[in-house]
């Protein structure tokens, strides 16, 4: 029994029926919608680009929402924010880019605000006067990523996928060369001037500028360059010379480039090599002299007309330049003498002298050369001034042999070594003129044509007595000797006539010979000194040749 009662006390299970879940088709779009939108969230996330910041010195025309960032005139992306830097100086672009020109901003990209340009080289930007201002950009070579930059002032003057090289150029002043200035070859423009600044140094001027391909392979490690800008305009002993590469070149200036000894071998410059830049064609064309001595000049005369750069010549030949013109003052007289210092290229020199085979080692000789050069003083070289022309008064040096020169020793301790000079021709040639002319006026022609006319009256007196004398005695001479008489009557009457005509035309103070001879006179003293005026004016006015003389202006 007591087990029964306690199977009765135990727990009753119950059965309950299973509730149904039961799912309303209005939920389906809610949750699509939940999806989609979730799928919209991630995709734009996924898409989204870089945002960068870009520094500028001012943002002409840069507007938020509304400028856009361009790379080859494509949009790339828009600016989001413009605003001042903190200090105020500067103005910060906020951009967004897309996603698809994230390969773009890499390290060394260049951003800057592309608007009108117009310079002497050319027009750009054309396009934002419809468009509105855009900021460009240039690709790098880098791979880093980078997102914040400091923007241009101007557009870079070359792109990374255009074919050429860069070189540098050395110069003593930028002359008329600027930014885009062009770069001739052979009179073509094969590129231009992408850059110019002061040398670390600051003796000098760094030019960078870019050859477009293929012709920057016509520039090797030998290659000159010089300044092509404006006209080229010289005026010295060997007379008037012009040289222009263009117009354009005329306007804004150029820089041009030759090889005037090409080696078979030699191959194109190296990227960034550097060159020097020549002042001028004739300087740049001129073959480096491999020895070259200094020499001093002291003339005893006006060095009016002599400039630096003049020839200096042996028999006519080039072999050497002046260097420099000016004054020194002398210890021995306590006074200023002029002094000319000149450059002698020994290989020239001495080659025209001796062409043998020894004639290379005699000029890498100090010895030799020292010797060679004594050697023709003793045998009566000097230095002496000449005119290379007579319109522009222009001199140069001549080295000739005067054998009856004086003896004279060198110094030869120390540089610059001293020639001994004499007199200019032209000078020995005015002062004979002069001479001449004084000498003329100081002859008395007034008073030789006084005694000249005496003389002949006194002729003619003599004459009238031995006529008065022939007709006492006419009637008494035999008919034989009467047509003598006649013959001196007539002999007589014509010697009368030679005698007025003489007295009239050579004697008198109003007589035409004279005359034309004082005429002759002075017009050659007026020649003497308008040749004279004109060589100073010319000396201090070179361009009155071109131009014409300028009016005075009367105060």
């Amino acid at each position: 029994m007591t087990k029964s009662a306690d199977l009765n006390n135990l727990p009753q299970a119950t059965a309950k029926e299973k509730k149904k879940i039961r799912f309303s088709v209005v939920w389906i779009i809610p949750i699509v919608a939940a999806l989609v939108g979730i799928g919209i969230a991630v995709q734009q996330i996924l898409s989204k680009g870089p945002t960068i910041t870009i520094v500028f010195k001012k943002a002409e025309g840069v507007e938020e929402g509304k400028t856009l960032v361009k790379y080859k005139d494509v949009n790339i992306g828009r600016v989001e924010k413009v605003e001042l830097s903190k200090d105020f100086k500067k103005v910060v672009v906020t951009a967004k880019i897309n996603k698809s020109a994230e390969g773009l901003i890499v390290d060394d990209a260049k951003f800057w605000v592309e608007q009108p340009r117009v310079t002497l080289s050319g027009v750009s930007g054309i396009g934002t006067l419809l468009s509105g201002n855009h900021i460009g950009l240039e690709l790098g070579n880098s791979t880093k990523v980078r997102r914040q930059f400091v923007g241009l002032d101007a557009p870079p003057e070359v792109t990374i996928d255009q074919p050429g090289r860069q070189f540098v150029l050395q110069s003593d002043n930028l002359g008329s060369v600027g930014i885009g200035s062009p770069l001739y070859y052979r009179r073509l423009n094969v590129g231009r001037v992408i850059g110019y600044g002061l040398a670390q140094d600051g003796l000098s001027i760094d030019i960078k500028v870019f050859v477009n391909s293929p012709y920057d392979k016509y520039v090797l490690p030998q290659t000159h360059f010089w300044h092509a800008s404006g006209i080229d305009l010289s005026l010295g002993a060997d007379g008037l010379s012009l040289q222009t590469q263009s117009v354009v070149s005329m306007l804004i200036g150029g820089i041009a480039f030759e090889t005037f000894s090409i080696d078979p071998d030699a191959t194109p410059a190296a990227e960034d090599a550097v060159f020097k830049v020549y002042e001028n064609y004739a300087a740049a064309a001129k073959e480096p002299e491999p020895v070259v001595t200094e020499y001093v000049l002291y003339f005893q005369e006006s060095l009016r007309g002599l400039s630096t750069g003049a020839p200096v010549t042996y028999l006519g030949l080039p072999v050497g330049e002046v260097t420099r013109v000016g004054l020194e003052y002398n210890p021995k007289t306590q006074g200023l003498r002029p002094r000319v210092a000149i450059s002698i290229y020994q290989a020239r020199f001495m080659g025209h002298l001796a062409l043998s085979d020894t004639v290379k080692e005699k000029v890498r000789s100090e010895t030799e050369r020292r010797a060679f050069v004594q050697r023709l003083v003793d045998l009566g070289l000097r230095a002496q001034l000449r005119s290379g022309n007579l319109v522009t008064g222009q001199l140069y040096v001549a080295l000739e042999r005067f054998p009856n020169a004086p003896q004279v020793k060198m110094d030869w301790t120390k540089p610059p070594y001293v020639i001994p000079v004499m007199p200019s021709s032209l000078q020995d040639l005015e002062t004979k003129i002069s001479s001449i002319i004084a000498r003329i006026d100081k002859v008395p022609l007034d008073a030789i044509g006084e005694e000249a006319k005496k003389t002949l009256n006194t002729l003619n007196s003599a004459m009238k007595t031995a006529d008065r004398t022939l007709n006492s005695i006419d009637g008494e001479i035999v008919p034989e000797v009467k047509t003598t008489v006649q013959d001196l009557r007539k002999a007589i009457s014509k010697a009368e006539q030679v005698m007025a005509s003489t007295d009239k035309t050579l004697v008198g103070k109003e007589a035409p010979a004279q005359q034309e001879l004082r005429v002759a006179l002075q017009e050659i003293s007026r020649a003497a000194r308008a040749i004279s005026e004109l060589a100073e004016y010319l000396e201090r006015h070179p361009d009155a040749l071109i131009r014409g003389k300028a009016q005075e202006v009367t105060k």
